[in-house]
């Protein structure tokens, strides 16, 4: 047996494949190592990735997904073609895929993630938005007439959408997600402290004590990096309310957004979200408190999708099985 049937998010941070019948078989980052003389690949995932900030001058690392769009096609299909190769026991399948992409994008955009998977080997494939496949993997019951409402944070974008009757009401994205939030603890800790540190580092600082309200006891951690004024090794010591001042900057659009949204659907929608609230999915979510920080700041009851990083590829794998849906909500207006 090999797996044919195939659902994939292709994010900016990570791609997840969904196999039917199955469930999730892949998630490894979206980054691809290649030498620069030879053209030739080095390494893919969490390979290419742990390479970061350590390779030679001839070895360049690329994420070919900037923000939920593609910046090169044939770096992504390089990266898409490795990554379902590893999914398949039987080299060179052609396969039937449903990919995730943002709500936004233009048609040249969705035609670039089309031919980035045509490239890896695909014999047919349908874009659906990606809202649509995370309110279906959180199990949102968006076909009924009241409104079910998601906020989906990816590592370069936020997506919001209201649905009703399988179909989406309003929809908005902003630039803002998890690599915005690594981005305001680098420019923190280099303004206040004078150290320059990495995305990596950033991440683990989030990861590890950031919060979007305060944590139930004060924690820090051990921040190394180098000096911005002589350029030398330099340890300091980052609170987790320094961690959360950071992070304020960027939770503000998002917060603006969604309020946006829910001022420009009609009264009936806003009384059905009321009562059932908010649903917060994509790996940007993972953000402790974000939560309960969206429901003060709003006025709206906001939850956790149980699994968040994986609600977009479970979403796919299900339209993958039900070919009316997927008809329906294929094509883009």
């Amino acid at each position: 047996m090999f797996l044919n049937d195939l659902g994939i998010d292709f994010g900016t941070a990570n791609t997840l494949i969904y196999a039917r019948g199955i469930g999730i078989i892949l998630n490894e980052p979206s980054v691809i190592a290649f030498n620069n003389e030879t053209g030739r690949l080095k390494a893919i995932g969490k390979e290419a990735i742990e390479m970061i900030g350590r390779t030679p001058r001839n070895v360049s690392i690329t994420q070919p997904i900037n923000r939920g769009v593609i910046s090169d096609i044939h770096v992504a299909g390089d990266l898409l073609k490795m990554l379902i190769r590893r999914c398949h026991r039987i080299p060179f399948v052609r396969s039937r895929i449903v990919m995730g992409v943002p709500d936004n994008t233009t048609q040249v955009e969705r035609y670039a993630m089309m031919e980035a998977a045509h490239y890896a080997g695909a014999s047919k494939v349908h874009v659906v938005r990606e809202t649509a496949a995370a309110a279906i993997g959180a199990e949102l019951p968006i076909h009924e007439p009241q409104a079910s409402m998601i906020v989906d944070i990816g590592a370069g974008t936020t997506e919001i959408a209201v649905f009703s009757l399988s179909g989406i009401v309003l929809s908005q994205e902003i630039k803002v997600g998890g690599n915005q939030f690594d981005e305001a603890i680098i420019e923190y800790v280099e303004k206040k402290y004078g150290v320059v540190v990495g995305m990596r580092t950033a991440e683990r600082i989030k990861i590890g004590i950031g919060s979007a309200c305060p944590l139930e006891s004060a924690t820090s951690t051990e921040v190394k990096g180098k000096s911005k004024i002589d350029g030398l090794p330099k340890t300091i010591n980052l609170t987790d309310s320094e961690v959360r001042a950071a992070l304020a900057q960027p939770l503000i659009p998002i917060i603006g957004a969604v309020r946006g949204v829910l001022a420009h659907i009609p009264p009936e929608l806003s009384a059905d979200i009321i009562e059932r609230g908010i649903m917060l999915t994509g790996g940007g979510a993972l953000l402790r408190h974000l939560d309960r920080y969206l429901s003060d700041a709003i006025g709206v009851k906001a939850f956790l999708d149980k699994n968040p990083l994986l609600s977009v590829a479970r979403g796919t794998g299900y339209f993958l099985g039900n070919a009316k849906l997927l008809a329906r909500m294929a094509a883009f207006d």
